[in-house]
Order: C-alpha cells, then sequence, then structure tokens
C-alpha cells in the first residue's frame, strides 16, 4: 500500500514538474516593446476551462475605460461600474457580443454576460473618445503584455501548440498573429515577435 501512495505521489509530482513558463516579449521593429497585446496559448491537448484572477471588470473613469484591454473567459460576467460624475451609455457592435448598457450614472453599476470567444470593442454613445476591447477567450493560457511588452503564461503543458498574438492596432489579419511552436516538457522558454502597428486614434478626452 505504501508503494502504491508513493508512485502516485511520484506520478503525481512528475505531472506538476512537466509544465513550461512561457514569457512572450511583443516588440516593433525598432525594439520597443506593445503593451496590451493579448497572447493565448492552444495547447494540442485540452486543458482546464479558463479561469482568472483579475477583476472581470470593466470601469468608467475619468471620461476613458479601465482597462483599456480586458480578458475574460468565456461565460465571464463583466461588471461596468461608472466612476464618473456624469452618465455613460456603453454599447458595442462587435459580432462576438452586441450589446447596449442604457444611460446610468455615478456609482451605478451594469453586468453583461459573455457567451462567445472573441473581441468586443466597446464604445460610449455620449462620448466619443472613450474606446476599450474585451478579449473573449477559451483558453486558460491567456495574458496580457505589461508596459515592457512582455506577456507570461505559467504552466503551459509542453508539445506542439499554437501561439495567439493579437493588439488592436496590430498591422495583421484581424489584427492578430498566429504561430505554431514547440515547448519543452518543462522549464522556461521566451518567445520574441516582432510586429508592425497602426497609429492609434487620440484617445483625449475633450468634453
Amino acid at each position: 500500500m505504501r508503494g502504491t501512495i508513493c508512485l502516485l505521489a511520484a506520478a503525481a509530482f512528475a505531472t506538476a514538474a512537466q509544465a513550461t513558463d512561457l514569457s512572450v516579449s511583443v516588440r516593433t521593429g525598432n525594439g520597443r516593446g506593445v503593451p496590451n497585446a493579448v497572447v493565448t496559448l492552444y495547447p494540442g491537448a485540452a486543458g482546464d476551462a479558463p479561469r482568472f484572477d483579475w477583476p472581470y471588470r470593466m470601469a468608467q473613469q475619468n471620461l476613458q475605460f479601465d482597462p483599456f484591454v480586458l480578458i475574460v473567459p468565456v461565460g465571464a460576467v463583466v461588471a461596468f461600474p461608472n466612476r464618473d460624475s456624469v452618465r455613460h451609455q456603453v454599447y458595442s457592435f462587435s459580432p462576438a457580443h452586441p450589446f447596449e448598457l442604457r444611460l446610468y450614472g455615478k456609482d451605478e453599476t451594469r453586468t453583461v454576460r459573455f457567451e462567445r470567444a472573441g473581441v468586443v470593442a466597446l464604445g460610449c454613445n455620449i462620448h466619443d473618445g472613450m474606446v476599450a476591447f474585451i478579449k473573449v477567450v477559451d483558453t486558460p493560457f491567456a495574458a496580457k503584455s505589461d508596459a515592457s511588452g512582455v506577456a507570461a503564461l505559467r504552466g503551459a503543458p509542453g508539445g506542439g501548440a499554437i501561439l495567439h498574438v493579437w493588439q488592436p492596432y496590430l498591422k495583421s489579419p484581424n489584427n492578430e498573429i498566429v504561430r505554431s511552436i514547440v515547448l519543452p516538457r518543462d522549464g522556461a522558454v521566451r518567445e520574441t515577435l516582432l510586429v508592425d502597428l497602426r497609429t492609434p486614434p487620440d484617445r483625449r478626452a475633450d468634453y
């Protein structure tokens, strides 16, 4: 019995150890890091249902959306709190999930459930300079690049996988680059992607 327990423990340890930490650096041709790029990984084997530890929240604050890009899993309920002293009317015409939240004011919150993977571009019917994006994903391996352009994916299984990099102003079909990669069974790996960006529109609030 003790031998069986030891074997099971060893197998569990080996399974836990056979995971790769993937760091993806998204950069322009001149070496500048690209923030707000969503990196998703699709391994050959199906993984757990996606769940992330950051808030599923898209606030309206200082006449802007916060955050500019939000990653949520399929089925997530996203809160839209209004922290401004003016009213907002949030909407999206995106095929992944068109919706509209009628005018609501300070300290009020509305919610939307997102049932389909894809990109949801957000706007406000009252304030044209308010723009943001929700990336709804169907993989547990997803992360957003930081100010230096780096996104970190933890605990990915080794073997062949498909890497997606999306950014709202990426010069590529559907604002996305797709690449096949092979990950080792354990350890840490760094990938670098060089990208071209379109000039983003001015998001300053002139109201």
